[in-house]
């Protein structure tokens, strides 16, 4: 195994596991959870889930209720960290949207990030990797929560040969329009916006990228978050003018947090069934 279980917990028949392994791509430790509802033998595919800011690789598989609904699946569920952590970067702790917690799921280009934050490749390359390498994983689907749900919508877009799927709750899907994405990228990726469009899914979308499936997106409308800086709207208005097959389901009434997340896990699971179990 090129990985350390720290803690097992046996759940719903299966077993969630909390490890960690070493990063090629942040080049620190990296700590990550996973749920398998069934033998390892038996695994085949992974659902990917991408958390928001100031989240640890245990806030969805603690919170979510996806346990229970793989089930008598052959689909793990691995939740990694959002973040390098414990490098000592001025200034990587001084804000929740920003630096620890915050990796926003993309490669930094600045001189102080550049080495670590690399959050982008530790997804696509060092995580599938492992999930190929040492679950035997041979298909993937994407989803993910606000900052992740914006990593999810992003990688979906840019590796569509990889993902079956792609789903996210209250995702930023404009932050080259929105404070947090704006703050999170010039931080990053310094002043060149053309490098910002790269990590945006609606400018990717605008730039011809497109993905085969759907891209579901579920987002309350009583999130705070909302109209500052999720702007679900402009990936609406991108998307049909592309004709990027999408579907946003608005939610009377529920907010930004896990609460919203647990009442519909449900249906993002079964989405990303169809395709991963087909």
């Amino acid at each position: 195994m090129s990985f350390e279980t720290l803690k097992r917990h046996k759940a719903f028949g299966g077993e969630t596991l909390f490890c960690q392994h070493q990063s090629a791509s942040t080049q620190t430790t990296m700590k990550f959870s996973v749920h398998k509802p069934c033998p390892p033998d038996q695994v085949d595919s992974a659902l990917i889930w991408l958390s928001g800011l100031t989240c640890t690789e245990e806030n969805f598989i603690t919170k979510a209720g996806a346990q229970k609904v793989l089930a008598g699946t052959t689909t793990m569920v691995i939740c990694p960290d959002t973040s390098p952590r414990g490098l000592g970067i001025p200034g990587s702790e001084d804000s929740y949207d920003f630096g620890t917690g915050a990796g926003f799921y993309l490669n930094a280009t600045t001189d102080l990030y550049k080495n670590n934050y690399n959050m982008y490749d530790y997804i696509t390359k060092d995580l599938v990797t492992l999930l190929k390498g040492d679950f035997g994983v041979s298909r993937f689907a994407i989803s993910g929560h606000s900052m992740g749900g914006h990593g999810a919508l992003v990688i979906g877009l840019r590796e569509p040969e990889l993902f079956a799927s792609v789903s996210a709750f209250s995702p930023i899907v404009n932050p080259v329009a929105s404070p947090w994405g704006q703050k999170a990228f010039t931080g990053y990726l310094g002043d060149d916006k053309e490098l910002w469009k790269q990590y945006d899914a609606c400018e990717l979308i605008e730039a011809g990228h497109r993905f085969n499936g759907t891209l579901l997106v579920e987002q309350g409308l009583s999130d705070d978050f909302l109209k500052e800086q999720l702007l679900t709207n402009n990936l609406e208005t991108t998307c049909s003018k592309a004709d990027q097959s999408f579907k946003v389901n608005y939610r009377e009434g529920y907010d930004h947090s896990y609460y919203f997340i647990s009442s519909f896990i449900e249906d993002h699971i079964q989405h990303h069934l169809q395709y991963l179990q087909n």
